[in-house]
């Protein structure tokens, strides 16, 4: 029994006979043809119409055998279509996770009010504010990248405190 090689894509596999390389010679070209209807794609029809014919050919001592080939190598090639779009659907799923949104709408108004009465500070007030109160430094810190003394920050951070309780109606 003689045996040739059949290049499928760019891996060589053994063909035994000449049987599967008349069949991949009369149909590799219809399959294409028939994926790139599925599919859209033509690089994905060609790609699915080869792992079909690879898979045909690790089978083709019982493939040959059918009553339809053509039918079995049509078959396989949808179900790789078939079970691609489910891997790719899986992932899709995974990535794209629907997270159950919280209820914000309380905070929305305090979050605008928060907003509103920090606008009304001065720049410097703001400053000293979110340096201490929001990024957690410590008074010398805050002095030190405003290029103040910590007296100055401490009094600029009791002043801002006292508008924003002022602005809020909070006890003073």
């Amino acid at each position: 029994m003689r045996q040739n090689i059949l290049r499928v894509g760019t891996a060589a596999a053994p063909v035994e006979g000449e049987g599967f390389e008349s069949f991949f010679e009369a149909e590799y070209q219809r399959l294409c043809q028939a994926l790139y209807l599925l599919t859209g794609d033509r690089f994905e029809a060609e790609e699915v119409a080869q792992e079909a014919m690879t898979r045909v050919l690790e089978r083709w001592d019982r493939v040959r055998a059918m009553d339809s080939p053509t039918g079995y190598v049509f078959r396989s090639a949808l179900n790789i279509h078939r079970n691609r779009l489910r891997r790719l659907a899986v992932r899709t799923r995974r990535v794209f996770v629907e997270v159950p949104a919280a209820d914000h709408g309380p905070f929305v108004d305090d979050r605008e009010d928060v907003r509103r009465a920090m606008a009304l500070l001065s720049a410097s007030q703001r400053e000293t504010l979110v340096l201490i109160d929001w990024l957690d430094l410590d008074t010398d810190e805050a002095a030190q990248v405003l290029r103040l003394t910590p007296n100055a920050v401490r009094v600029r951070l009791h002043r801002a405190r006292s508008a924003l309780r002022e602005s809020l109606g909070g006890p003073r």
